[in-house]
């Protein structure tokens, strides 16, 4: 990445209310960050980027448009407090600052979700739900960056919020956030990778009830080798029911809304499964470039965020060939916080 890598060309985009020169609080704003350069074949992978949205009020957000092109791999997108992972806008190296997606989201929360590869995409809610933003609040992003072609790139990306009126609210949402670093895709092979999360016994402790919010909206990501995720709400009986399933390829959208919402009534867990073939002689584990990555984010209206599932890369666990598959099951960990704070 050359000439440009720490810039941030912020525009935002906005109308204003008759002659007073009164923001509009309903106006887009979108917000320019790059440009990059890329070499041919060039992949980057250890930056952020960071943009501060001075925002004196809270923030009803609707919608949220990522404008990439070619080049840009990957990124998701979180709200973090001003002084969170402190530093100037613009790019920055990512450990420079100790950020970490784990700790945006226990900061903060998640704001979008990019499909692998996809140039645009819309993050877009029913009418009155939105994901609620503090005051003086900032986003924040780790980049991948990726140029597989034989020229050189310039990638310059934009990112705009849509919000509403707090008066126009009806429903606000919370992340779940659930990953499986426990790869070890198995050469010339199909290969299934589950993780079952009680969110049942961490809602109970928390509410005094059993979990009863809807989920809206979810995203998979994973790399070349993804033929599929799976996620599935568990009961206490062990009967199951698909909450989300993808069988799209690397570059196309895996996001999209729940539609009807998924009610976690009746249900205590959450299994997410990704499923992968591995062509190579060799075995793929977790990471960039030529290895693999197993994520599911969502958006639920309760008022607590949830994530977790396996945290640290190491072996997959189980091992059992059912068919053609090898699969294999983790144990997972689970944490939550106040979406409402």
């Amino acid at each position: 990445m050359r000439n440009g890598v720490a810039s941030l060309l912020l525009l935002v985009l906005g109308a204003c209310a008759g002659d007073s020169g009164t923001t509009d609080p309903t106006a887009l704003q979108t917000f320019e960050f790059g440009p990059y350069e890329l070499a041919p074949g060039e992949e980057v992978t250890k930056n952020c980027v960071q943009i501060s949205l001075h925002n004196d009020e809270f923030l009803y957000v609707n919608s949220v448009e990522l404008t990439t092109g070619p080049g840009f791999h990957h990124s998701n997108w979180f709200w973090v407090p001003e002084s969170t992972f402190a530093g100037e806008d613009g790019t920055f190296v990512c450990d420079d600052r100790n950020f970490n997606e784990p700790a945006a989201a226990i900061f903060g929360g998640v704001l979008f979700a990019q499909s692998t590869q996809a140039p645009h995409e819309v993050q877009a809610f029913p009418e009155g739900v939105v994901i609620k933003i503090p005051r003086n609040a900032k986003i924040v992003t780790q980049i991948h960056l990726l140029n597989p072609t034989d020229e050189a790139m310039t990638v310059t990306p934009k990112i705009a919020i849509k919000p509403i009126l707090e008066s126009s609210v009806t429903t606000t949402l919370a992340g779940i956030s659930f990953q499986d670093k426990a790869l070890a895709l198995p050469p010339n092979m199909q290969s299934k990778f589950t993780v079952e999360c009680d969110i049942g016994s961490r809602h109970q402790a928390v509410f005094g009830r059993a979990p009863d919010f809807k989920i809206y909206y979810a995203l998979a990501h994973y790399h070349e080798l993804g033929t599929r995720l799976t996620v599935e709400a568990v009961k206490p009986t062990g009967e199951a029911a698909t909450v989300y399933s993808t069988e799209d390829n690397v570059g196309d959208v895996l996001g999209g809304p729940i539609d009807p919402l998924f009610s976690m009534v009746g249900y205590t867990k959450l299994r997410m499964s990704c499923e992968f073939f591995n062509p190579t002689t060799k075995v793929v584990g977790w990471g960039v470039g030529d290895q693999e990555m197993c994520v599911f984010l969502a958006f639920s209206d309760s008022q607590y965020n949830f994530g977790g599932g396996v945290l640290e890369e190491g072996p997959p666990e189980n091992p059992m060939m059912v068919g053609n598959t090898m699969t294999y099951t983790n144990g997972c960990t689970v944490f939550a916080n106040d979406a409402s704070r």
